[in-house]
Order: C-alpha cells, then sequence, then structure tokens
C-alpha cells in the first residue's frame, strides 16, 4: 500500500507565482466596502450623505456656472445673469485688491509683495532647516514674488531689484542653507521697515537693543548664571530702548535710505491680518514655552506669576482684550507716547495666544516619563542644557497638534480687530465694499472668497503639522 501511495504521489517540483487577492480585498472595492459598506447601518449613512450631497450640488451649481465676472454693479451682474441667476464674481475683480491691501497706497504694493515674500525665505530654516527642501521653497517664492511684482508694478526698478535680491537668497539657501536663519533674524526688522516706512535707522536701532543684550548677557552669565545673565541683558535691553533709542534715531533722521511713511489706518485685508498673525504666533510660541517651564518651576515666586497669568488671560474673551489694547493701554502710557494700534493689537494678541500654547506644551512635559529627566542628571547636564537636549524635543513633538491648533484659531481670530477699528478682510473691507451703491445687496460672494483664502491657509499649517509629525515619529521605526 506504501508502494502504490509512492508512486501516484505528486510532488510540485516548481514555486508557485505570486498571485492577485481576491477582487474584494484590493484596490476601490475593498476601501468601499471598508469604508462606506461595511455593514447596513454604514450603508444607510453613505445613501443618505450621497443623496444630501446630490441635492446640494444640484441647488448651487448652477449658482456658480452662471457667475458673471465682468461686471460694474450688482444690477449689471443680475441682469447678465438672467432670470437664472448666477454668483456676482465681478465685485471681487472690481475689489481684489481691498481684499488683499486693505487702502494700502496702490503705488506702493511692491513693499508688502516683497515683504511676503521675504518672509516664506525667512520661514525657510525654520520648516526646512539644513535641507535642500527649504531652498527649493525659496526658489519657488522668489519666481512668484517677481512675477506678481511684473503684473502689479509698473516701476522696472522694483522688479530687477527684487530679481536679483531673490536670486542672491537662492543661491545662499542652495549652497549654505543653515546661513538662511541670519535672514530670519534679520526679517521682522526689515518688513518693518517695507511696511511701514520712514527711515531705516528706526528698526536698525531698535535691532541694536537686541545687540546690548547680548552682550551683557554673555559678559554676565559665565559669572552669574543663565538666569541673571538674561535677566540684566533683558533689563539693560529695555533701558536702551527707553532712554537711548530715541536719541539715536532722531539724529540719524533724514538719513537715507528712506522710504515714504504709510500710518496703521491704511492697513486692511489680509496684509492686515497677516501682519498681526505671522507676528503673533512667532512671538507666542517662544512666550509659551517660558511660561510653561515657570508653570513647572520649583520657584515659588515664578511659579506664581505664570500660574497667575495664563489663568486670567484665558479668563478673559479675546475680544476684551482688543478692546483694552484700543481703549485702556494708551492710559497706561507716559503723556503724549504715539503708541500704534497695530502694535498694541499684536502685543495683547501674542500674550493671549501664549498662555494657550504654555498649556499645550505643558501637557507635552507631563507625558514625558520621569526617566528622561533621570537620564538628564546621570549625563550631568544643568537644568538649560536638559531641557535644551532632552526634555524640550520630545515635548515640543507630542505637542505638534495642539501648538498648530492654536495657531491655526489665532490666525482665524485676527479677524475679530474690526471690532477695534481695523478693516481685517472678513468684515472690515466687506463692510465698506457693500457700503457702495453699485454693490448694495451684494453678500454671499465676498464671504465666500474670504472664506477660501483663510481654508487655503489653515489647510497649509494642517498639512504641514501632518507632515512635521511624520517627520520626527521615531519611536516605531
Amino acid at each position: 500500500m506504501s508502494d502504490t501511495h509512492a508512486e501516484t504521489a505528486f510532488i510540485r517540483t516548481e514555486m508557485l507565482g505570486p498571485q492577485l487577492p481576491p477582487v474584494t480585498e484590493r484596490g476601490v472595492v475593498k476601501w468601499l466596502r471598508e469604508n462606506l459598506f461595511a455593514g447596513w447601518t454604514n450603508t444607510a449613512l453613505t445613501l443618505v450623505a450621497l443623496f444630501v450631497v446630490f441635492w446640494l450640488v444640484q441647488l448651487a451649481l448652477p449658482w456658480w456656472l452662471n457667475g458673471v465676472w465682468n461686471a460694474t454693479s450688482l444690477g449689471e451682474c443680475r441682469t447678465i445673469a438672467g432670470p437664472e441667476g448666477g454668483a456676482c464674481w465681478a465685485v471681487i475683480k472690481a475689489r481684489w485688491h481691498q481684499y488683499i491691501f486693505g487702502f494700502y497706497p496702490q503705488d506702493m504694493y511692491w513693499r508688502p509683495i516683497v515683504a511676503f515674500g521675504l518672509m516664506f525665505v525667512a520661514l525657510a530654516p525654520v520648516l526646512y532647516y539644513g535641507l535642500r527642501s527649504g531652498a527649493r521653497l525659496v526658489g519657488v517664492v522668489a519666481v512668484l514674488t517677481v512675477v506678481s511684482l511684473a503684473a502689479l508694478d509698473h516701476d522696472i526698478g522694483h522688479v530687477v531689484l527684487a530679481a536679483v535680491v531673490m536670486a542672491g537668497l537662492f543661491a545662499l539657501a542652495w549652497v549654505a542653507p543653515k546661513r538662511l536663519v541670519y535672514v530670519t533674524l534679520l526679517y521682522p526688522f526689515l518688513a518693518f521697515w517695507l511696511l511701514w516706512g520712514g527711515s531705516i535707522w528706526k528698526p536698525v536701532a531698535t535691532l541694536a537693543g537686541f545687540g546690548v543684550m547680548v552682550l551683557v548677557y554673555r559678559l554676565i552669565q559665565p559669572r552669574l548664571g543663565v538666569v541673571m545673565g538674561t535677566a540684566t541683558g533683558f533689563i539693560t535691553a529695555c533701558l536702551y530702548w527707553l532712554f537711548v533709542q530715541g536719541s539715536v534715531t532722531a539724529a540719524l533722521a533724514g538719513v537715507p535710505p528712506e522710504l515714504v511713511p504709510v500710518n496703521s489706518d491704511q492697513f486692511g485685508g489680509f496684509l492686515l491680518a497677516f501682519v498681526i498673525g505671522v507676528t503673533a504666533i512667532s512671538c507666542s510660541l517662544p512666550i509659551g514655552i517660558l511660561l510653561a517651564l515657570g508653570r513647572r518651576s520649583d520657584m515659588l515666586l515664578i511659579k506664581t506669576l505664570s500660574v497667575g497669568f495664563i489663568e486670567f488671560i484665558r479668563g478673559v474673551p479675546l475680544i476684551t482684550m482688543l478692546f483694552t489694547a484700543s481703549l485702556l493701554l494708551q492710559y497706561f502710557l507716559p503723556p503724549r507716547t504715539n503708541f500704534d494700534l497695530i502694535l498694541r493689537v499684536v502685543i495683547l494678541v501674542t500674550l493671549f495666544a501664549a498662555a494657550y500654547i504654555a498649556e499645550v506644551i505643558r501637557g507635552g512635559l507631563a507625558a514625558l516619563p520621569r526617566g528622561q529627566y533621570e537620564a538628564a542628571d546621570a549625563l550631568g547636564l544643568d537644568y538649560w542644557q536638559a531641557q535644551r537636549l532632552i526634555i524640550m524635543p520630545q515635548a515640543l513633538k507630542i505637542s505638534i497638534p495642539g501648538i498648530v491648533s492654536t495657531f491655526i484659531g489665532l490666525f482665524k481670530d485676527t479677524t475679530l480687530v474690526s471690532f477695534v477699528g481695523l478693516l481685517d478682510p472678513l468684515r472690515g473691507v466687506t463692510q465698506i465694499v457693500r457700503a457702495d451703491i453699485n454693490w448694495k445687496g451684494i453678500y454671499w460672494e465676498p464671504y465666500i472668497f474670504v472664506g477660501v483664502i483663510f481654508f487655503l491657509i489653515c489647510f497649509g499649517m494642517s498639512r504641514y503639522s501632518m507632515y512635521l509629525e511624520q517627520k520626527l515619529k521615531t519611536d516605531h521605526r
């Protein structure tokens, strides 16, 4: 029996080739079955959702497709659209410059355009430090900046100057990408000069105060430590800004280069949103980190002050702080002090965001196991070395979703500045446009336009957050 079995047995001499999985376990069919038709409940919800989407598209699509782009008034739009009706996008075409620049002088549009392009150059080493991706970002921004200037500015000198500067920055980003960090440090002062104009020596004199701070810190820190060195440097810089900078600026007044001054009441639209949002985001993160460390400090005074500041700010609505910036802050300043309204709003919005970021970062610090602190102590690191090299990098990685969520909310909250007389794109500019007799009665189109731009900006921040999370996710590789 065993011989018969041996004669009839079949032994495969070659391996089977790879076979495709069943149709229901691959591709689109698998995704549909798992995500849309995974059961009776899921299938019913999917069908209801598809019906609602189809119904909304059926209602809105003719309005979108029958839109009018060339008209001088809402009445002309309705005449062109006919009885079917349609969106009047002509208001965006006629007033786009106010939504973007507010009432900034049109012959000076090159200044905010260059400042906006340089902003992305300054962000390149922050987003892609030491990577060629930063150089590619600078290259794309350089091309877009020059093209925008060529389309909006009729002075060829501005276009050539911007092209030369952007080409030099691209070369620097390609050869030595880490050196772009100097552009990041200088950008706030250069952007202030470009946007507000006046003598360049005013921001230079302000920058000199930071130089004084660094110099005093380096003199004091080896003898008295980091805390005393930082405190002494900061106090010295404040004394310089209060009592010395004014004399330096006055002595250099009229010395070129100098740009035509622009008042803050001429700012508006997305230019104003970016000025407030980007400045508040950039300044609130380091302040929030210090507040989070202060809240977890063992020093009673520092902990009490940090907790009191955070809880007070979180218990007050942002609109209340904006009214404080507009009406009350001026009373606490010396007589005849001209404190710019935008600067007041930026300061209070920054403090507001810093309190929320402090709590987000405190959550990241609390999530770290105690062993990380013990490992830093075992290596012989002092407090600031441990925070810089071990603790804070891990806490910030954990806190990325919360930090970016706070930044997105902060950027959207810049629309609240309309309540203190500033022309934000959502309410300030839209009300002015709708007050024009030619566009009186228009409603949806301006809000849709502003909403789409806000969505694109916030969606871009969200996608970069996801990219950063994946890049820093090293625990399961």
